[in-house]
């Protein structure tokens, strides 16, 4: 009996040691196998942690950074409006006023050309002045005689800068000069500097052409300069346009002029000249380097924005809406129109416009 209870206990204990080792060898296998899973599964962990931390950080960017957009600007009139003005804000109101009239089709913009004068920033100005268009566009500042004649008429003009341009100085492909000083340039048109050989160039006659001075779209004598008013030499021709004072410059190897960068620099047939205000310091009104006749159109020179943003280039053209106070429709829009190109949006456009935008 006693060797009989002596071989249950033995089994009874071999049959716990065996399920005890059973039921550790289970713990241990789970042990490896959830290991293993966590290994394999950490770097998916982790990358979704990221991303889910990125994606957080950029929620909180945009939220901090917002920007202005068309849609954002409130009282804009529901309304067919006029405007015009100078040519060079052509690429303005092909890229930007349409983008503009797509965001808000309430405002319907109408672009009106002179009558009997050529197309620019004076006779626009003139023709808000009469009450033909409801604002402009300008590539210079007022004049002393435009304010005059809106106070005579029983209202102001207020310009608001949106934009940057520069005035830049061309010539023909073939002409050898290496620039001119904003000196030399005045002397030009003034008739006191008459062959390219007084400025280093080969000796040939200097033809200059510009707008007529009524009909300007940009200036190239401050407006508080000594040489504001000044009488232009009775060599210099006048030309109804750009357009035809670059077709003009292709035929003339002496020939020069000076128009908005964004209009000229991109031109095959004309050379855009580094100017300076003094000839150690000339500043090229395109980005380096300079794209040959021969390579365009396949390739444009284009405006050189950083000169232009850091002041190094001598004439800055700058770009302004000019809106008539008289607390009435004009001016509802005037205001409108300027806001909607302060935007973030409307600055962004501006410089694919090739412009540089005032913030």
């Amino acid at each position: 009996m006693d060797n009989t209870n002596q071989k249950k206990a033995l089994i009874n204990g071999e049959i716990a040691l065996f399920l005890r080792g059973l039921i550790i060898g289970k713990v241990l296998t789970l042990m490896v196998i959830g290991g293993l899973l966590w290994w394999l599964l950490k770097p998916n962990l982790l990358s979704r942690n990221s991303i889910d931390s990125s994606s957080n950080q950029s929620l909180k960017t945009v939220s901090n950074t917002g920007s202005s957009s068309f849609q954002t600007i409130a009282d804009v009139p529901t309304a067919s409006f006029n405007y015009g003005g100078s040519t060079a804000w052509a690429s303005i109101r092909q890229l930007v006023d349409s983008q503009i009239q797509s965001d808000r089709p309430e405002l319907k913009l109408h672009y009106v050309d002179p009558v009997n004068a050529s197309p620019g920033s004076s006779s626009g100005i003139r023709m808000l002045l009469d009450g033909k268009l409801d604002f402009a566009q300008s590539s210079r500042p007022l004049t002393d005689e435009e304010q005059a004649m809106a106070k005579a008429r029983g209202f102001t003009l207020e310009q608001r800068q949106v934009g940057m341009d520069a005035i830049a100085v061309v010539v023909n492909p073939s002409l050898k000069v290496s620039g001119l000083t904003v000196d030399q340039l005045h002397q030009i048109y003034l008739g006191r500097i008459t062959n390219w050989n007084q400025v280093g160039g080969p000796n040939l006659p200097i033809t200059p052409l510009s707008q007529r001075p009524e009909d300007a779209d940009t200036v190239i004598f401050s407006t508080n300069s000594d040489l504001k008013g000044q009488v232009l030499s009775s060599n210099v021709q006048y030309v109804y346009s750009t357009t035809e004072a670059v077709r003009q410059l292709s035929k003339i190897p002496g020939g020069v002029y000076y128009g908005s960068a964004r209009s000229v620099v991109p031109q095959c047939s004309v050379k855009a000249l580094p100017l300076g205000s003094t000839s150690g310091q000339l500043i090229p009104p395109y980005r380096e380097p300079m794209v040959s006749p021969e390579q365009c159109p396949r390739q444009r020179n284009q405006l050189n924005t950083q000169a232009v943003k850091n002041g190094s280039y001598p004439i800055i053209a700058n770009l302004f809406v000019i809106i008539k106070q008289n607390k009435g429709r004009e001016q509802q829009i005037g205001n409108a129109y300027t806001n909607l190109l302060l935007t973030d949006q409307g600055q962004r456009a501006i410089e694919q416009a090739g412009f540089v935008g005032v913030h």
